[in-house]
């Protein structure tokens, strides 16, 4: 999802630099990644359909994993090591994703609803260190998650759509490993990432354009252990017929958050492509 203006992703290309700064830019690179690498690969992530279940007590229910095809430009810092600028394009990632999932959930009655919002990628390289004395190679290894609980109350709701008055909150948890081999340090590992929680409100709906053609989408902020924390989408879907539909759009995040040493300011956006089935 991004284009590294210094390339750090890419862990197998040659370099001359000294090795802590090797490392820091391709940590930085990796951390960021975290949903990025989101749905990098539709073979490695959740099938895309979404099913929507009415009960006769009168409440609904949805689940909609989807593919989200981001890419990530921001400051990244760990293990101690100055800040470094990240921008990569998704293509960039693709080699490097072990595994990427994401869904939404929601369950609605009347007026209220309650839905959910979750994503988990796992990513990793490895890269030949300069002279083999230390060690031969390192592997590094990032895993990061972000998971997003809240309530909503329709304001506006009609036949045409409606618009929810949303809260909630988000967690973020990013972890970093390198592992080294050969050499004199052969066998030593080092880890470093940070858990934090948001509290985050705003605004959500959908609105039919025609019989057929729909749009839908969503705007949040706020804050807690980040100093900002915002999340944005709108998305356009078109009705084959009352069982099935697909939708296309876009969609932002944006994080700011820093602790002891560990920085994670970036913004993760690109489009978003789903099939929503309905029952």
């Amino acid at each position: 999802m991004w284009l590294l203006s210094i390339s750090p992703l890419l862990l197998e290309r040659e370099h001359s630099m000294p090795l802590k700064k090797l490392w820091t830019m391709s940590l930085g690179a990796m951390l960021l990644l975290n949903s990025v690498a989101l749905a990098a690969d539709m073979a490695r992530t959740v099938t895309p359909d979404a099913k929507k279940i009415e009960t006769e007590s009168g409440w609904t229910f949805v689940f909609a994993p989807y593919f989200w095809g981001a890419g990530l430009s921001g400051q990244v810092a760990q293990f101690g090591l100055p800040a470094v600028h990240v921008d990569a394009s998704f293509s960039e990632i693709w080699d490097h994703l072990d595994f990427g999932a994401m869904a939404i959930g929601e369950a609605r009655y009347d007026r209220y609803s309650i839905f959910a919002d979750v994503f988990y990628t796992k990513i990793s390289g490895r890269k030949a260190t300069p002279f083999g004395v230390l060690a031969d190679d390192g592997k590094l290894e990032t895993e990061a998650f972000s998971g997003l609980i809240g309530v909503g109350y329709s304001m506006l709701e009609d036949t045409t759509g409606q618009l929810d008055l949303v809260g909630g909150a988000r967690v973020w948890s990013v972890d970093t490993t390198i592992s080294l081999q050969g050499g004199l340090l052969d066998g030593r590992s080092r880890s470093d990432g940070d858990t934090w929680v948001d509290a985050v409100g705003g605004f959500k709906g959908s609105y039919s354009l025609t019989p057929n053609v729909y749009l839908s989408g969503w705007g949040l902020v706020g804050g807690g252990g980040a100093d900002l924390d915002w999340d944005v989408a709108a998305t356009l879907g078109y009705k084959f017929n009352e069982t099935v539909s697909a939708v296309v759009g876009y969609r932002a995040i944006g994080v700011d958050f820093e602790n002891d040493g560990f920085e994670f300011d970036v913004v993760q956006q690109g489009p978003i492509l789903g099939l929503v089935v309905h029952f």
